[in-house]
Order: C-alpha cells, then structure tokens, then sequence
C-alpha cells in the first residue's frame, strides 16, 4: 500500500514535469484531494491544459514514456470525454495517478472537484450539449488490456471502499473485478465477451476458481475475502491472455490477493 509522502511526492514530480513543458499552460487537482476531503486510500487526479495547436495525444504519450522510464508507471485504461482524454496509471505500491488533459481553449472545470494551481481557465463558454443522463458504467472495449486495466481500477476502489467502510459500493467494485476476470476468459477462449453472454460456456474447470469471488455478506472480512480471489482470477486471466505487464501489476497488487 502506498504511503501519503509517496503520493506527495508523485504529485510533485508531475507538476516539475509541467513547468518544464512549454506545451503544458496550466494545471489543476481533481476529485477528493482538490477540495481536501481526500484521505488515506485516496488516488492522484492532475488534469492539465495543452497549448492550442499541440495535440493532447502528443503530449500525453511523452509523459506517459517518462512515467514508465523514470517511474515505473504501468498504464491501464484511456477513457476520452468530450476533448479531455484521460489515462490511467499504476505505480509502485498500487498508486493509482489519474492524468488528463485537454486543449487550453477548453480547460475549465468538469465539476466542484477542482483546483487550479497555474495558469488559467479558459473564458469561453462551453458550446451547448444535449445533456445525458449519464451510464451505470464505464463503457470497455472487448480487448484484452482493456479489460484487465479496468479490472485492475476496480480493485483499487473495491479496496479503497473496503476501508472506508462503504460497503454496497465495495460489493460494487467486487462483482465488477469478478466480471471483467470472467470477461477475459472469454475473450482469449474465442466466446462473447460482452454483457456475460460467454460466462456459461466457460469450462466447467475455469468456472471453479471463480467460486470464492461471490460476495458472502456486507461484513468486511467476507468483502476482502471475495476481492483477493476476484483479484486474482483477474490476474491469471491476464497472464493467461499475456497482457502486456501482467506480471508487474501481480507484484503491485500483492496485498490485495
């Protein structure tokens, strides 16, 4: 588990690495640690604003190869909103960094999570959206590193739920670790891998070692129970389908399975 000065200290790293980038015109904090409700189990959200006329992937990717060089940083998931595109991390001792960005003539908040800590908002107002009522969940493509890198998020929070005695929301994130291990054997097996529609035809053997990942009670112990051997189907299933960084991701999630 990672420490609180281990955070601190990744959040400074990233916001050297921010003014060193001319490319980089401001920067934010997000989610719980912006608005200091944060706490021991919380994860590192920073959203940055990139020039006008620099693609947001380029800079991305040469911040994501610095991770990996200098940090050790895997990469889990990219989700894209809107022209915001953000990319998931896991770091040593299961730090999970939560980056994003976005063109500066856009950079302004998503929510009252927000924290500016240089450079500027952008003063325009937002081109008008049919306004949606939102999804149950976060959409996953049918492939592999996909799955597994959500698998992975989901652990974290199922954990991080676990401790702060949110319950029916670890229940939650259980079942989805569970789903996407399940998913993933269907995948690298040739059958469905959307909406549980292979789970039945999975072998009789490879349905077994998922029978200790059904959550028991709302009591804590049966929770983490379920989510160590959640976790670790997802993490054979990973190997199994050679998912890129399968193994380290193994060594970081020790403590969980």
């Amino acid at each position: 588990m990672f420490t609180v000065e281990q955070r601190d200290a990744l959040r400074e790293r990233m916001l050297q690495l921010a003014e060193e980038d001319e490319r980089v015109v401001a920067g934010a904090a997000v989610g719980s640690l912006a608005v200091g409700s944060g706490d021991r189990f919380s994860d590192l959200d920073l959203t940055f604003a990139i020039a006008d006329g620099v693609p947001v992937a380029n800079v991305l990717d040469d911040w994501t190869r610095t991770l990996a060089e200098e940090l050790d940083g895997v990469q889990l998931a990219d989700l894209q909103a809107g022209p915001t595109i953000y990319r998931v991390f896991l770091l040593a001792d299961a730090l999970q960094f939560d980056l994003s960005m976005t063109p500066a003539a856009e950079f302004r908040p998503a929510g009252p999570k927000f924290q500016l800590l240089f450079g500027e908002t952008t003063a325009e107002e937002p081109e008008a959206r049919p306004r949606s009522p939102g999804s149950l969940f976060i959409l996953t493509p049918a492939v592999a590193g996909d799955i597994f890198g959500w698998g992975v998020i989901y652990a974290l929070h199922a954990r991080a739920c676990i401790e702060r005695a949110r319950v029916w929301q670890a229940e939650h994130y259980v079942d989805a670790v569970r789903d996407h291990a399940l998913s993933l054997a269907c995948l690298h097996r040739g059958l469905p891998a959307v909406q549980a529609r292979g789970y039945d035809e999975l072998p009789p053997e490879t349905l077994a070692t998922f029978d200790r990942t059904h959550v028991g009670s709302a009591e804590p112990e049966a929770l983490r129970r379920a989510l160590a051997a959640s976790v670790l189907s997802l993490l054979n299933e990973g190997a199994e389908a050679d998912v890129p960084d399968a193994d380290v991701v193994a060594e970081r999630l020790a403590e969980l399975h």
